[in-house]
């Protein structure tokens, strides 16, 4: 069971309103509810958003929201946050609709300790919000981070930064837009598996070093968690292939002209090259597939492609990604 507390506040009775801090918070549960083939990921996530003054999302409310999520024994209890944050000295505080002064809001302190105590087997917390880096460091030392066992951390940026709207016609959050777009495939591993490391490397990546903003992941966990499936970018039978195809270390894949279906009329009448073998053309047809994925490559033709390798009967051999995925597929793991 996974269970999933997502929330935005635009809404603020006392300290400045936001834009699109709703619009992410709808954008996140949208994304986390169903997989990318339809069926049910995070089941029901409850969404809690403050658009004005008849729908506020007070301290004590988000408080108990939080510690609800925690309190149950799930595969997942994620928790994800858009709004306002505050920093003193003290730590980082979640702002609610009736804050005040920005430390009478919920201390992240408290959130990453209810996290802590959780029963839950994974606990996963996304933060957008300024100078939310803060969280799981300790209060008493500045940089140094407490993470218990089966908790990750997302931050949209460090404790010294604020976190950046998009500026565009539709409102929210650059962090948040480019997490919703790892969500939807743009992380996914070749099995289709979006992890909480592969959104911060895609965040990270896309936000480049001159954003003035830099994500923060902070993670202590024993095996890798995926938080959504999205389309995998090659089927799983070809995956599972891959060992069959290169079935040792190192092997080099033969090729011939027989294996490449195309080639030109000088080339047809050419009686020393042999004609498209139908049985060759399939599973050069899989083999042109690892090659889009950066599974394997063609080795030794005069250009770096497969046409080339298999019309000069060069030969093909796997990356260091295929192997891996070799061994995975020759050990039944995949």
């Amino acid at each position: 069971m996974r269970k999933a507390l997502i929330v935005g506040i635009d809404h603020y009775k006392h300290i400045s309103k936001l834009r699109g801090a709703v619009n992410d918070a709808r954008e996140v549960k949208k994304v986390l509810e169903r997989h990318a083939d339809g069926t049910v990921n995070f089941a029901q996530p409850k969404l809690l958003v403050s658009t004005g003054p008849k729908d506020i999302v007070v301290r004590t409310k988000l408080r108990e929201a939080v510690q609800e999520l925690f309190a149950d024994k799930v595969d997942i209890a994620l928790f994800y946050f858009s709004g306002h944050g505050y920093i003193d000295s003290t730590g980082g505080f979640l702002c609610g609709s009736d804050c005040k002064t920005g430390n009478d809001g919920v201390a992240l302190n408290e959130v990453v300790a209810m996290a802590s105590q959780s029963p839950a087997t994974n606990k996963v917390i996304v933060i957008d919000c300024c100078h939310s880096g803060i969280a799981g460091d300790r209060s008493t030392q500045k940089g140094t981070a407490e993470v218990a066992s089966g908790m990750t951390i997302l931050t949209a940026s460090t404790a010294d930064q604020y976190a950046l709207e998009n500026g565009g016609n539709t409102p929210g959050g650059v962090f948040t837009g480019l997490m919703v777009d790892a969500l939807e495939g743009a992380s996914a591993n070749l099995l289709g598996d979006v992890t909480p490391g592969s959104v911060y490397a895609h965040i990270d990546q896309s936000l480049g070093p001159w954003s003035g903003q830099r994500p923060v992941f902070k993670t202590n966990v024993q095996s890798f968690v995926s938080l959504r499936k999205a389309m995998p970018s090659i089927s799983l039978a070809e995956l599972q292939a891959i060992s069959q195809h290169f079935p040792t270390d190192g092997f080099e894949f033969p090729l011939d002209p027989a294996y490449e279906p195309e080639r030109n009329e000088e080339q047809k009448m050419n009686p020393k090259i042999p004609p498209p073998d139908p049985v060759k053309n399939a599973v050069f047809a899989v083999l042109q597939n690892y090659v889009k994925v950066n599974l394997v490559r063609p080795n030794g033709a005069s250009k770096p492609h497969m046409w080339h390798a298999a019309m000069e009967s060069k030969s093909c051999n796997l990356t260091v990604l295929g192997e891996h995925y070799r061994r995975l597929a020759a050990a039944g793991v995949i």
